[in-house]
C-alpha cells in the first residue's frame, strides 16, 4: 500500500514536472529547458542505482560541450560537470556517514598517498594565495574530478566485463566526435589555419582534442591482440576505428600528441623488457642538465626569437620546419611563458602564488626579448608546462609530488604487468601506463589535467592501477597457494 502511494507521487510529479516544461518552454522558446525532465530522471536514478548512473555519466564525458553565459565570462561543459556536482554531494554524504566506506587497503595505495598528499597541499597553497576567490573555485572543481575519477572508479571496476564496457562508453562517444570534426575539417579543406573552427564546440581548442584522443589511443593498440580469434569482422572494426583516430590525431595538427605517442610505444616496450624505471630518471637529468646549462649567464638569451620572423603558419609542414628553426610563434611564447614562470617561482618557492593565479602576476617577469605576437594573451592560458604550472602557481612541493607520481605510477605498472599470468590483465595494464605517457607528454608543453575530459582519461587509469595491483597480488598469491598444496 505505501509502496503504491510512493508510486503515484512520483508518477504525479513526474506528470506536473513534464508539463511545467512544455509550457515554458512555449513561453520562451529555451531548448535548455527540455533538458529538465532528463536532469529529474537522472537525480532519480542516481539516488536509485548511483553505478549504473556513473555508466552513464562515462558515456556523456567525451560528447559533453562548453556552454558560456553571462557575456561569455562563465562557462559550464553540459551535461558532464553538473552531474559531478551530483556525485560529489552523495559521495560526501555517504562518507560523512560512514568513513569505512572507503576500504583501508586503498589508502595505504602509494599512487593513492601521493594523490592526497598533492591534494592536502593543494589546499595549503590556497590558503596562501594571491588570488584566494579563484584558487577555491580550483580546489572544489579537484574535488569533483578526483571523486568521479579516481575514488568511486573502485567500486566500479571489480571484473574484466567492467573494464571492457568502460572502454566502449568512452570509445563510442569519442570516436562520434572525431567524425564530426572530421567531417567539419573536410568542409574547411582540411586547413591547418582552420582546425580550430572544426571543434565545434566540442573541446576547448585542438590542443584538448588532441590530447583526448591520443590518450586513448594507446587502448586501441592493446585491444588489437585482445581480438585475435573474434573474427575477420571484428578486428576489421577495430582497424577502422584505429585508422579514424589516426587521421583524427593528425588533423588536429598537434606535435605533442605524436610525440606523446612515440613516447607510449617507448614506455611501453621498457615495461615489456623491465627497463622502464630508467626512462623517468633519465628524463628528468635530461631536464636539469639543460636548465643548468640555459641559466648560468643567461645563456637562455642566446636563443631568443625574431620578433618579425616569428609568427603562426598556415599550413603544418612550414610549423613543423619553423619549429626546428626557432621561428614558431607558439613554441617561443611557450619559452616566453617558461621563463616568467621560472622568476615568478623564486619570489614564492614554497606555496606558490596560487592556484589558478599565474595569469594575473606573470607579466613582470617576463623577458621581453622573447615576446610573440600572442603575448598579449587574451584568452588567458597559463604556463604551458604542467611541472612549471604546479611550481608557480603551488610551489616546489606540488612539483616535486607530480615529479614523483609519474615515475610511480610507471614502475607500479611494470610490476603489476609481471605480475600478472592473465594475458587480458596484462594487455589492459600496460595499455594504461601509454595512456599516461601520453598524457605526460602532453602535458609537458599544456596543463590540462585539470580539464574534465584529459583528466578523466588519467585518474580513471590511475584508479584501475591501484585495483589492479591489488587483483595481482591476490592472484600471485593464489597461484602460490595451489603450487604449494601440489
Amino acid at each position: 500500500m505505501l509502496a503504491a502511494i510512493k508510486n503515484q507521487w512520483f508518477n504525479a510529479a513526474a506528470f506536473l514536472l513534464l508539463f511545467a516544461t512544455v509550457i515554458v518552454f512555449a513561453y520562451t522558446g529555451n531548448y535548455f529547458v527540455l533538458v529538465t525532465p532528463f536532469a529529474f530522471l537522472y537525480t532519480v536514478l542516481l539516488g536509485v542505482n548511483w553505478k549504473a548512473a556513473w555508466w552513464i555519466f562515462l558515456f556523456t564525458i567525451p560528447a559533453s560541450v562548453q556552454i558560456n553565459f553571462a557575456g561569455d565570462t562563465m562557462a559550464i561543459t553540459l551535461p558532464d560537470e553538473p552531474i559531478m556536482w551530483m556525485f560529489l554531494i552523495l559521495f560526501t554524504l555517504i562518507y560523512a556517514r560512514n568513513p569505512q566506506t572507503i576500504p583501508k587497503w586503498w589508502w595505504k595505495d602509494p599512487l593513492v598517498a601521493v594523490i592526497v598528499l598533492q591534494f592536502l597541499w593543494t589546499i595549503v597553497a590556497c590558503i596562501f594565495s594571491k588570488v584566494a576567490f579563484y584558487s577555491f573555485k580550483f580546489l572544489i572543481a579537484k574535488s569533483w574530478l578526483l571523486v568521479c575519477f579516481f575514488i568511486i572508479p573502485i567500486w566500479v571496476f571489480q571484473e574484466k566485463k567492467d573494464y571492457v564496457k568502460g572502454f566502449f562508453l568512452l570509445l563510442v562517444p569519442m570516436l562520434i566526435t572525431i567524425i564530426v570534426i572530421l567531417i567539419h575539417h573536410y568542409y574547411l579543406n582540411f586547413k591547418f589555419d582552420k582546425v580550430q573552427k572544426a571543434m565545434s564546440g566540442l573541446y576547448y581548442n585542438h590542443v584538448d582534442y588532441s590530447t583526448v584522443i591520443s590518450m586513448f589511443f594507446p587502448l586501441l593498440l592493446v585491444a588489437w591482440p585482445l581480438t585475435r580469434g573474434k573474427g575477420f569482422f571484428v578486428r576489421l572494426i577495430l582497424l577502422l576505428v584505429i585508422l579514424i583516430f589516426m587521421a583524427g590525431i593528425f588533423f588536429s595538427f598537434a606535435r605533442a600528441a605524436v610525440v606523446g605517442i612515440v613516447f607510449a610505444v617507448v614506455i611501453g616496450l621498457a615495461m615489456r623488457a623491465k627497463l622502464v624505471n630508467l626512462i623517468m630518471p633519465a628524463f628528468y637529468a635530461m631536464i636539469i642538465v639543460t636548465m643548468c646549462y640555459m641559466i648560468p649567464n643567461n645563456k637562455y638569451l642566446e636563443f631568443r626569437p625574431d620578433y618579425n620572423n616569428t609568427y603562426m603558419h598556415k599550413n603544418f609542414a612550414d610549423h613543423i620546419i619553423s619549429t626546428f628553426k626557432g621561428k614558431d610563434m607558439s613554441s617561443m611564447e611557450r619559452i616566453y611563458r617558461w621563463i616568467a614562470a621560472v622568476r615568478m617561482s623564486q619570489d614564492r618557492p614554497i606555496t606558490g602564488y596560487g592556484p589558478h593565479a599565474f595569469y594575473y602576476f606573470y607579466k613582470p617577469y617576463t623577458v621581453t626579448s622573447f615576446q610573440t605576437y600572442v603575448s598579449r594573451n587574451n584568452e588567458h592560458s597559463t604556463t604551458h608546462n604542467y611541472f612549471l604550472y604546479m611550481l608557480v602557481e603551488q610551489g616546489w612541493p606540488a612539483m616535486i609530488l607530480y615529479a614523483i607520481l609519474i615515475a610511480l605510477i610507471f614502475s607500479k605498472a611494470q610490476k603489476i604487468y609481471h605480475r600478472f599470468k592473465d594475458r587480458f590483465y596484462r594487455m589492459v595494464t600496460i595499455g594504461l601506463a601509454m595512456t599516461i605517457a601520453v598524457g605526460f607528454i602532453n602535458n609537458f608543453f599544456s596543463e590540462l589535467i585539470e580539464t574534465h575530459k584529459v583528466a578523466a582519461l588519467f585518474f580513471i587509469p590511475l584508479a584501475m592501477l591501484v585495483l589492479l595491483d591489488k587483483k595481482s597480488k591476490e592472484m600471485e598469491a593464489g597461484e602460490s597457494t595451489e603450487e604449494a598444496i601440489a
